[in-house]
């Protein structure tokens, strides 16, 4: 199993990133994906959930209304657009699935909200 995050960098406060994640060694259509966020200091933490076929949503509560996850089955690629970003989004954000029993994580990639 190989997640690959991309899309990270440095934005300004209200402005918008896309995220991607690259998935590969497993049936990627037939697993829910999700991504996650972890600050300096605090602990890992679920952002936003999507079901197999991409038909189900959940997000955390902080995101919702500013963050849509979404999937391309095909790409075998999992996105999270953020919108309206805030300093308190600064994070390090994880691709992630879990199958056999196992969690899987991708390396992770900076997001930084700062003016």
């Amino acid at each position: 199993v190989r997640l690959v995050e991309s899309g990270g960098g440095l934005v300004q406060p209200g402005g918008s990133l896309r995220l991607s994640c690259a998935a590969s060694g497993f049936t990627f259509s037939n697993y829910a994906m999700s991504w996650f966020c972890q600050a300096p200091g605090k602990e890992r933490e679920l952002v936003a959930t999507i079901s197999s076929a991409g038909r189900s949503t959940n997000y955390a509560a902080s995101v919702k209304g500013r963050f849509t996850i979404s999937r391309d089955n095909a790409k075998n690629t999992v996105y999270l657009q953020m919108n309206s970003l805030k300093p308190e989004d600064t994070a390090v954000y994880y691709c992630n699935t879990h199958l056999w029993g196992n969690n899987y994580w991708g390396q992770g990639t900076q997001v930084t909200v700062s003016s």
